[in-house]
């Protein structure tokens, strides 16, 4: 959930790339960082094994938007994928406030990607997450292979939500920066729309006020 720091006017959401191992989260995380104005956001920190992939996490933060006078500030990680690393996307995924899932779309890994999203829906279960309510865009990666699955089965086997989607080549930058806005987007809305609630639920019932007002003149 978002992390409000009233004495820094600041509201933290947290941004997760969750996915198969080498589906290309890490390098749809370098492509992002590498496009933004580095004034406006962090250093990139990667650890990574001797075959190159992630093993604890990417992180950067970006002040982007204002809400209720408070800046936002996005912090995005990425978590590994491997199987024997699941405690490790347990913990980064605990209080995220929006998800890009990032399957392959190589034909032989449909699979991999059904294992990786049934992982994310029982993660997000043992954080007491509502899988329907949490903001979720899905990016079907490598749509430059020879051989990938088409998106209408990825849709079907994936996205049982109908999220918001987007074919991307992460290597080329390409549809990378479109989910990493949409997310963006839905983050921001949910956000507004949760204030509003609360906002909302501070307020007295209607005609509250009327009653106390015919109260006082009667006595």
């Amino acid at each position: 959930m978002p992390i409000v720091n009233h004495r820094a006017r600041q509201i933290s959401c947290k941004i997760v790339y969750f996915g198969p191992s080498l589906g290309g989260k890490t390098t749809s995380i370098r492509v992002i960082h590498e496009a933004l104005p580095k004034e406006h956001c962090s250093s990139l920190r990667t650890i990574e094994t001797e075959e190159d992939r992630t093993l604890f996490f990417d992180f950067f933060s970006l002040e982007t938007a204002e809400i209720g006078g408070l800046r936002v500030l996005f912090q995005v990680y990425g978590v590994p994928g491997q199987s024997l690393y699941r405690s490790t996307r347990k913990m980064v995924l605990m209080g995220a406030d929006g998800i890009i899932f990032v399957a392959d779309s190589a034909a032989d890994r449909l699979d991999d990607n059904l294992v990786a999203f049934e992982d994310l829906k029982d993660l997000l279960v043992e954080h007491n997450y509502d899988y329907e309510d949490i903001p979720l865009v899905m990016q079907y990666n490598k749509r430059d292979l020879p051989e990938i699955n088409p998106v209408e089965r990825l849709e079907l086997c994936l996205n049982d939500r109908r999220a918001p989607y987007f074919e991307s080549i992460a290597t080329e930058g390409k549809g990378v920066r479109e989910a990493f806005k949409a997310i963006c987007r839905e983050v921001l809305a949910k956000l507004n729309r949760d204030l509003m609630g609360a906002q909302a639920a501070r307020q007295p019932p209607a005609g509250v006020h009327k009653a106390e007002s015919a109260d006082a003149s009667a006595n």
